[in-house]
């Protein structure tokens, strides 16, 4: 069995090896910068609200009882003040140097974008941004993190919502195809800080077939005996001691 050493040091001649990088990230890649989790020790998920977790970020809640929807994000979502890990940072690093194309990401919170990358395409959305669900005019998260109750758009007076993607929601197709093309020509695919239970996580990486899938989490994931490198550790941990 390898060492922690031994893998960490075919992880670099791996990374030092490749052209075509592309990263695959969840929740596990912001937890280190302290952002919650969903399904973690210390998750949304485990907390005890007034509704079943799920309620508070669905787009049933929104439509009927947006009062709720935005008391719950004011404290729960948007209280978080966040800055990018070293994990952030080295994708970032790798992007500039010509190797990494793109980052895949489940999360939400833009520090990605905060750390340098500028080609992310961000699956579930981005919560700095929010727009009118009438007249669709964009506006920035402070549209709501500085106004109380429902917040209302300047023109239409509709209601502004984050730019994510809710329970009850789908996924942009557009986006999930882009995504399948980059994985599809990448000759490295690193998956981190995500157990990959959640679709389309498992079918994105199911279209990698090229040479070397790396994958990075704390827990098990479905996909770790198909894994050239698995490290159960976190991300950040783990890209702090790369070149």
């Amino acid at each position: 069995m390898e060492t922690r050493e031994e893998k960490i040091a075919a992880l670099q001649k791996a990374v030092d090896a490749a052209e075509n990088i592309v990263f695959f990230g969840g929740a596990g890649v912001s937890t280190e910068s302290g952002l919650p989790d969903f399904r973690g020790e210390k998750g949304l998920y485990l907390q005890k609200y007034g509704l079943p977790p799920e309620s508070y970020f669905s787009n049933r809640l929104l439509k009927y009882n947006p009062e709720e929807f935005f008391k719950f994000q004011r404290k729960r979502v948007f209280g978080y003040q966040a800055k990018p890990n070293a994990a952030h940072l080295k994708l970032a690093e790798w992007e500039k140097q010509g190797k990494l194309r793109a980052v895949i990401t489940q999360n939400i919170d833009g520090l990605h974008q905060a750390a340098g990358s500028q080609n992310v395409i961000e699956l579930h959305g981005n919560l700095r941004k929010c727009h009118c669900m009438i007249c669709h005019k964009s506006y920035d998260i402070s549209a709501v993190t500085d106004t109380e109750g429902v917040p209302r758009c300047k023109i239409c007076h509709g209601i502004i919502r984050p730019d994510t993607v809710l329970y009850g929601e789908k996924l942009d197709k557009r986006l999930i195809e882009k995504a399948t093309n980059y994985i599809k020509k990448a000759d490295m695919l690193i998956v981190g800080g995500t157990s990959l239970v959640v679709n389309p996580a498992v079918s994105l990486v199911h279209e990698f077939e090229k040479k070397t899938l790396v994958i990075i989490n704390l827990g098990l994931t479905q996909l770790d005996d198909h894994a050239d490198i698995r490290i159960y550790e976190k991300i950040g941990k783990v890209f702090s001691e790369l070149n």
